[in-house]
């Protein structure tokens, strides 16, 4: 697998979770840096975690993967689906950057390439979709290069630290996917 999902130039590689990331996981969840840019911010615990593995994972309604370093196998952060729905075949994607040294290269936008990849290949999925916030620019754009577009715009979704904030909720369609690759390989 993890040859497979490999990007050389951004210098990752995914490779499935296991009980053995759930300290990462965790720690980075846990950080103002990351937990600030998630809808969902309680905060974590191994005992949490470890549910999501038994309930989500190792059932299939989830697929989490951890991004590496292929030079040194570091882990830098998580790219996973969740409530993966086999009858109309999608998920809902999410990514982090864990390691505060990995954001801003890039890293994210090749690892959502990735994933994708594994999930229209692998997972013979149709859509793939994310909420984000409105304001997270940075992360809007990654998943615009990463071959999301926008769908739909969510005004006043969630109520975060004290006031109602917007959502956007952007997908990929499986063909679409298809058809970006085609160009890029061709």
């Amino acid at each position: 697998m993890t040859g497979q999902y490999r990007d050389e130039q951004a210098g990752i590689y995914l490779r499935p979770i296991t009980r053995d990331d759930t300290h990462l996981i965790v720690e980075w969840r846990n950080s103002d840096a990351v937990r600030s840019r998630f809808i969902y911010r309680k905060p974590f615990t191994p005992e949490g975690h470890e549910r999501w593995l038994e309930t989500m994972v190792d059932t299939g309604k989830a697929i989490q993967m951890i991004i590496c370093d292929s030079q040194t196998d570091r882990p830098l952060g998580s790219v996973f689906i969740r409530d993966v729905d086999r009858e109309h075949s999608k998920a809902e994607y999410g990514i982090f950057i864990g390691e505060a040294d990995a954001r801003g290269r890039g890293i994210g936008t090749a690892a959502a390439k990735l994933m994708l990849r594994y999930c229209f290949q692998e997972e013979k999925l149709h859509r793939v979709f994310l909420r984000v916030l409105a304001d997270n620019l940075r992360a809007i754009g990654s998943y615009e290069k990463a071959g999301f577009s926008r769908e739909a715009y969510l005004r006043e979704s969630v109520f975060l630290d004290g006031a109602y904030r917007d959502v956007i909720l952007m997908s990929v369609l499986d063909w679409e996917w298809r058809k970006n690759n085609a160009a890029e390989e061709g």
